[in-house]
């Protein structure tokens, strides 16, 4: 059998008896030809069946339909489940994403943004916390950025604050002695600082005993296993015979806390209460399922692509009109009620 001739734009133009112009014009901006135009060509590409030649479409308009992604990590679930959210989101707005690991060196990730603007993507989403965003906004397209210090560029995140306020909430109602909040030192521009301020903010608001501990725990198991180790056992020694409601600012720490007491003591001792952040996975499959405070990761990774999409669209406009200042989508949290709660048969699901 011989090879299948490509259809070419000049056999496009021969059927329908358009010119090559207008045939571009069809792929480029079709909003500039009539509907009953348009129609033709779509009938004739469907009679010729015609395959579009992706790269020689990059070439002739210099529109890649790509996006880059910088992400810390994959150790922590909720990353994981962002970037499977983010890619999803091909269905319905057909961009393809380059992504990039962050390893906390802004050298390095540098160099993976001017790799991914040497592939000519025309957005970024950034969920890493290495590159201040005044420096980001100097980037020649369009940056939304996911959980992270956004004040220059446009952004997506949870509404961390009521989750902190929420998790608190959920442990003073089951009459713990103590409320301990652990989390990663952070600038008070990163989202995730509002987890904090939520938790302290109820706690002194209802008169309950709190502390709250800031500790690093790193970005592998290896890392943070004797971390935890130690801060499991500080506790059983500060707070024995108390009851002690613990609220973890992410869930892949909080399953590895619950193992942790699984290997101690053969279960979820009664007076240990365990809240994550997240809802990932790791949460409705641990050991026990985990109590934790859900931000609505579709939603995040759908919002933070169309924003960004929106703003590359504008782009190609002959008269763009940019934005006048950042957008900043907060999304609320959903607290979910588990058995590290909830103890006996809780089921998974969302409190009203």
């Amino acid at each position: 059998m011989g090879s299948k001739k490509n259809v070419t734009f000049s056999d496009i133009a021969k059927y329908t008896n358009f010119s090559k112009t207008t045939i571009s014009r069809y792929f480029n901006n079709p909003d500039s030809l009539k509907l009953e135009n348009q129609q033709i060509i779509s009938d004739a590409l469907v009679k010729l069946n015609y395959q579009e030649n992706k790269v020689a479409r990059i070439l002739a308009n210099g529109k890649t339909e790509f996006i880059g992604i910088i992400i810390p990590d994959l150790y922590h679930h909720y990353y994981s489940e962002m970037l499977s959210q983010i890619l999803s989101t091909y269905e319905t707005f057909h961009y393809k994403f380059l992504v990039f690991i962050g390893d906390k060196s802004e050298k390095s990730e540098r160099l993976y943004i001017q790799e991914l603007l040497a592939y000519k993507i025309e957005g970024l989403i950034i969920l890493s916390h290495t590159i201040p965003s005044v420096e980001l906004s100097t980037l020649p397209i369009p940056i939304v950025t996911i959980e992270r210090e956004d004040k220059f560029v446009c952004s997506v995140n949870t509404d961390n604050y009521m989750g902190g306020y929420q998790a608190a909430g959920l442990l003073a109602r089951h009459g713990c002695d103590i409320l301990i909040h652990v989390n990663s030192p952070s600038s008070e521009l990163v989202p995730a600082h509002g987890r904090l301020l939520g938790f302290s903010d109820f706690c002194r608001e209802h008169g309950m005993k709190h502390q709250v501990i800031l500790q690093e725990f790193g970005h592998t198991h290896e890392t943070a296993l004797p971390l935890l180790t130690s801060l499991m056992e500080d506790l059983a020694r500060d707070y024995a015979y108390q009851k002690k409601g613990v609220f973890i600012s992410n869930d892949t720490d909080a399953n590895l806390l619950l193992n942790l007491l699984f290997r101690k003591y053969g279960t979820l001792p009664d007076d240990w209460l365990l809240v994550g952040f997240d809802n990932s996975p790791i949460s409705r499959e641990a050991v026990m399922s985990i109590s934790t405070i859900g931000q609505q990761v579709d939603k995040l990774a759908y919002e933070a692509v169309r924003l960004l999409v929106e703003q590359m669209n504008e782009r190609k406009k002959r008269n763009p009109v940019p934005l006048k200042e950042p957008v900043h989508k907060i999304i609320p949290p959903v607290l979910f009620r588990r058995d590290t709660t909830e103890k006996h048969g809780a089921r998974c699901r969302p409190a009203n």
